[in-house]
């Protein structure tokens, strides 16, 4: 996919996490610089990314989805970083998916030109923005979800006054689950209403977000009944397109939706399109328990030998220790994801006095959360002083990005060669 040229960005000088500075510096010039996380040459708490995991895992997902002959539009919510798109396009992404259509026109900016949004497109002032963008670039490859004939009827009359054409997928939804259809019944109200938008609507495909089912039997049910009900609305030539689109797959369950999509028993011209967003810096949570579960059953994870890595980590100051077994964290709900888990943390440094960072041990753990505070549990004997730094390694890295304007890029030494910035 080409990408288009978008504008230098330059460091907010106004934002956390950042060293001195006499003057704005581009995210390339960073790297010029010669910080250290180490030396304290940066504001903490600060957001890191391990340069050498990030590519790492770029190169693992592009593998393990050529290996299935499918496609990879990593899903752009998790980090929301045009700099990181733009390095899973150079890994081979076949586009970019987003949630909203604020998100879509960010991505947009800063040259992205496939689009998958997974998520209905509903509202006068969001139809107005894609259109905007379809309108701009004639060659912006677009397409959204939809799942009723409400909202068919609200995208045909305005997308027909704007004299476009919107293309978009059929969602399939589970009882008790988020969006999407849940019946043969309610397809063909969709599917019905679609066709009386020849101009405005083009139905290219047939979607699916399958982590909203927790058992492996049920996910793989819900797949292949996905599949034969694409087979049954291609059989009455009910897409627009010549190939047709088959998306699903979060970042915890990718590895079904490549087995039961790319293994499907049809003759239908598929492009199979998977949307796993968090594997870029992984976690050592919620997504480190599923990609243990994929090592272990999946014939294409055990042959890489190798296995993603935790690329996002959180650097913080020991700031109190007002009782022998507890240590106050500068780190707080303002910097880091808890909803899945709180931070974990995984190495010690004293500065002035070591020389490489030591592992933290096990039996410290944080236990609470403040906005701006960290409850560390430690034994009372524990070498643990004010002013000592704490990497912390976290679950669920969508809720720690959107916490911060930019992350500073680091090499294994965490020297600092780069930074992205995010656009929440």
């Amino acid at each position: 996919m080409k990408l288009h040229n978008a504008a230098p960005e330059q460091l907010d000088l106004l934002g956390k996490g950042l060293g001195q500075l006499a003057s704005p510096l581009s995210y390339q010039e960073v790297a010029t610089v010669g910080w250290n996380i180490l030396s304290e040459d940066v504001s903490l708490p600060v957001a890191v990314l391990r340069k050498q995991r990030i590519e790492h895992n770029l190169q693992w997902m592009k593998y393990f989805m050529e290996r299935y002959g499918v496609q990879l539009a990593p899903h752009g919510k998790t980090t929301m970083s045009p700099a990181l798109f733009k390095r899973q396009i150079e890994a081979g992404a076949w586009g970019i998916t987003l949630a909203t259509a604020p998100q879509v026109r960010v991505a947009f900016a800063h040259g992205i030109r496939r689009v998958l949004m997974a998520n209905q497109l509903v509202g006068k002032a969001n139809m107005a923005i894609i259109a905007d963008l379809q309108e701009k670039d004639p060659g912006f490859s677009f397409c959204c979800l939809i799942d009723s004939p409400q909202n068919v009827e609200q995208l045909g009359h305005y997308f027909s006054a704007r004299g476009q054409r919107l293309r978009v997928l059929l969602e399939y939804g589970v009882p008790g689950g988020r969006t999407g259809v849940r019946s043969e019944e309610q397809e063909h109200a969709v599917c019905d209403a679609i066709a009386k938008w020849p101009q405005a609507l083009a139905l290219i495909g047939v979607e699916v977000y399958e982590g909203v089912l927790k058992e492996e039997a049920d996910i793989r049910r819900f797949l292949q009944q996905t599949v034969t009900r694409t087979c049954a609305i291609a059989e009455e030539d009910g897409f627009a397109e010549p190939r047709i689109l088959l998306s699903g797959a979060g970042s915890a369950w990718f590895d079904l939706v490549a087995e039961e999509f790319s293994h499907h028993q049809t003759e239908l011209p598929l492009d199979i399109v998977l949307r796993p967003g968090c594997y870029v810096t992984h976690d050592v949570g919620i997504y480190k328990a599923a990609e243990a579960r994929i090592q272990a059953n999946n014939p294409v994870a055990r042959e890489m030998h190798r296995s993603l890595l935790p690329a996002l980590q959180l650097w913080a100051y020991v700031q109190s220790r007002p009782e022998p077994d507890r240590a106050i964290i500068a780190l707080g709900k303002r910097d880091a994801a808890f909803d899945a888990g709180f931070p974990v943390p995984t190495l010690h440094f004293r500065p002035g006095y070591s020389e490489q960072p030591q592992e933290a041990p096990a039996a410290w753990k944080i236990s609470a959360m403040m906005d701006q505070h960290a409850f560390m549990e430690v034994p009372p004997e524990a070498d643990l002083q004010i002013g000592d730094m704490l990497c912390f390694d976290i679950s669920h890295p969508c809720l720690t990005f959107d916490k911060w304007k930019q992350l500073l890029l680091v090499d294994e030494q965490y020297r600092v060669t780069g930074a992205v910035a995010t656009f929440f």
